[in-house]
């Protein structure tokens, strides 16, 4: 393991985190907002501090190159640190001077779930409320996948693809180009693009410029914190609608933008992920809109409404327009459903992941035509070609270890004695990194009635669903950090 090189980058990462901090900190002087300018200027210096490791000619990296091993440590590491260190000036502010709550929020910010323990969103000086969102806007492309994009680390380009696998969500995940950095800054550039654009929209259709700025980083993301206590609700119609298409822009794989960029219309861009996601989108949002067709004036209500819960519970965004809570049991259920299936692989969206569940759907159906005609020969097909058998015994590990966490979370958050309704959909919401769930731990509540020890569970679980349950998981096994024999 290249100890060295894991400290190096990690300092990079924290620099990174602490000059993204500078906007923040530029707001709160402007709205002489002392106490968080001192939360800001003291998180920096922190984040910096490790970084005294690197003027150390003995602790500087020797070899730059890096195995897999090597980049889930990383990616365990960097998340942790980002979250802990990100939440400081929360905590220095006297805003939230609880850590568990601070990093709770981090957590939450960062994984983009939305999740949060504040009662009063709008007391928040606007310096951390611009924070707060931008942790959702650097979580939801990666932390490391920026690094890629524009810090130069070494002259070997393929090791950087251990540290991209380790963040990125989906079952496997490819290069777009040769150079796992040009696929970085293609990302990235993607990333920022669709970002402009909803600003612009959004100030188009009204919302001041910190308002579009904010929500367009919660969209963007797929998170879900918003500046107001009521979500979305009190926001126009054109807003909402065009928050409802860009939390749907933002759940597809980014190489198919990539793609679409290259003039590419073919079945490979189109593939049969890309067809299921919007398929699932479309018949929920008709279904659910038809479900609450009594609570709204008209059909046409209902179906903005439903579309944009839709959107954003698929999406694992979080933005809410309506309580869904008050819903029809169908609609509820609906949507719980559809928090377990998530978005695309590729894309900043979280949970199970639409592919996953498509190479689940076959695989199953090719096990039951082999028990009915043990003969044959079936493989799993998809978009033309075979998956192989190590990229689905990869999605049937996920999911056992993914049920392992669901129970064993909810067993531990149960000694908190919410309701049963509570107390799942509150690890679903944290685990598929969606924000908000049912009953305590609904669209118009919030998780500051969980008790300390529930908040790190489900902060875990946060981390876990963000990073795809493995890096986590093996960095916590005694046997990963065993030297090879």
């Amino acid at each position: 393991m290249n100890h060295r090189m894991i400290v190096a980058i990690n300092c990079h990462i924290l620099r990174i985190v602490a000059l993204f901090m500078l906007p923040a900190l530029g707001i709160s002087l402007f709205q002489g907002e002392q106490s968080s300018v001192f939360g800001f200027l003291a998180a920096m210096a922190l984040m910096f501090l490790p970084s005294i490791t690197q003027l150390i000619p003995k602790w500087r990296p020797k070899r730059r190159n890096l195995n897999a091993k090597d980049g889930f440590v990383i990616v365990a590491i960097t998340w942790v640190l980002v979250s802990a260190l990100g939440a400081l000036p929360f905590v220095f502010s006297g805003y939230i001077p609880n850590f568990i709550d601070a990093f709770f929020e981090t957590v939450s910010g960062f994984t983009t779930t939305g999740a949060s323990i504040l009662r009063d969103v709008e007391a928040l000086p606007m310096g951390l409320l611009y924070w707060r969102s931008f942790t959702h806007w650097l979580g939801g492309m990666g932390v490391l996948v920026f690094l890629l994009a524009i810090v130069p680390m070494g002259r070997d380009a393929g090791y950087s693809l251990y540290l991209l696998r380790a963040e990125s969500p989906g079952p496997q995940v490819s290069k777009l180009v040769p150079r796992t950095k040009r696929t970085a800054m293609i990302l990235y550039g993607i990333y920022i693009a669709l970002t402009f654009l909803q600003i612009v929209l959004l100030l188009l259709a009204g919302l001041p410029l910190f308002d579009a700025i904010t929500t367009a980083f919660g969209t963007a993301g797929t998170g879900g914190f918003s500046i107001h206590n009521d979500s979305l609700i009190s926001l126009s119609p054109a807003v909402q609608i065009i928050v409802t298409v860009f939390m749907a822009l933002f759940g597809v794989n980014f190489n198919v933008y990539y793609l679409l960029l290259m003039r590419s219309f073919t079945k490979k861009t189109f593939n049969e992920e890309f067809r299921a996601y919007w398929l699932i989108l479309l018949v929920s949002s008709l279904v659910v809109a038809l479900n609450i067709l009594h609570l709204y004036d008209n059909f046409w209500v209902a179906l903005r409404h439903a579309a944009f819960q839709v959107s954003s519970v698929m999406t694992t965004t979080g933005f809410a327009t309506a309580n869904f809570d008050l819903w029809p049991e169908l609609s509820k259920t609906l949507l719980v459903l559809l928090m377990l299936v998530g978005a695309s692989a590729g894309s900043t969206g979280g949970g199970v992941k639409v592919v996953r569940v498509l190479i689940l759907l076959k695989y199953a159906r090719n096990s039951i035509q082999k028990i009915l005609h043990p003969r044959t020969v079936h493989v799993v097909h998809m978009d033309g070609g075979v998956i192989d058998r190590g990229t689905i015994r990869g999605v049937n590990v996920f999911i056992i270890c993914y049920l392992f966490i669901s129970v064993v979370s909810v067993l531990l958050i149960s000694i908190d004695d919410f309701s049963f309704e509570t107390t799942v959909t509150a690890m679903v919401a944290c685990l598929n990194n969606i924000g908000p769930g049912l009953g305590q731990a609904g669209p118009i509540e919030n998780f500051a009635d969980f008790s300390w020890f529930s908040k790190l569970v489900l902060s875990a679980d946060m981390l876990l669903g963000r990073l795809e349950i493995f890096p986590l998981i093996m960095a916590c096994t005694p046997s990963f950090w065993r030297k090879a024999t």
